[in-house]
């Protein structure tokens, strides 16, 4: 997976000649969509908002939150029990390479929190984990202000034997 970040640093300098180009003010743009939350034993389902402020054509920063709406069902020693996603939230850089004037691919790196819920037999537990977050995606231009997103994020938690989870997103993006 670290060699994904790698290619699309690589893939980023080619953009190089545009960073001469500015924004005179930011280009701010919103998205909702549904994002799959895959962790080792479980698989959770969240709608997801972004706000995103492009600062240069290369270079954007991004806000992201979710809340949890679909559980999945688990099964520990022999006992039923569910696990659901409460929220999360999280901050970004984002690195924009322009590939045609609708297609675009990114690269984002950020900090973020999650917050996940089990009830087993009755017994309900919850866990927050603060995470170092990296992913790639693209986005397409239907028109001037209405497209479309995927995007791959990992979540790296930084507790002790805090694991990973892999989120795979797909959202309708509004340029204002």
């Amino acid at each position: 997976m670290r060699n994904i970040l790698l290619a699309t640093a690589a893939i980023s300098l080619f953009a190089v000649p545009a960073m001469a180009q500015t924004v005179s003010s930011p280009q701010w743009s919103g998205s909702v969509g549904y994002t799959v939350l895959d962790g080792d034993n479980v698989d959770l389902g969240a709608i997801t908002g972004r706000a995103t402020a492009r600062l240069h054509p290369n270079f954007a920063v991004e806000g992201e939150a979710s809340i949890g709406v679909k559980d999945d069902d688990i099964t520990v020693a022999g006992v039923n029990g569910s696990v659901e996603h409460d929220y999360d939230a999280a901050l970004y850089a984002v690195g924009v390479v322009p590939v045609t004037p609708n297609f675009e691919l990114f690269g984002r790196v950020g900090y973020g929190t999650t917050s996940i819920k089990a009830d087993i037999a009755g017994v309900s537990a919850q866990e927050d984990g603060e995470s170092v977050n990296y992913g790639v995606g693209g986005t397409y231009y239907l028109n001037a202000q209405n497209g479309l997103r995927a995007d791959w994020t990992r979540r790296d938690f930084t507790d002790d034997n805090g694991g990973e989870i892999d989120t795979y997103g797909v959202s309708y993006v509004r340029r204002f």
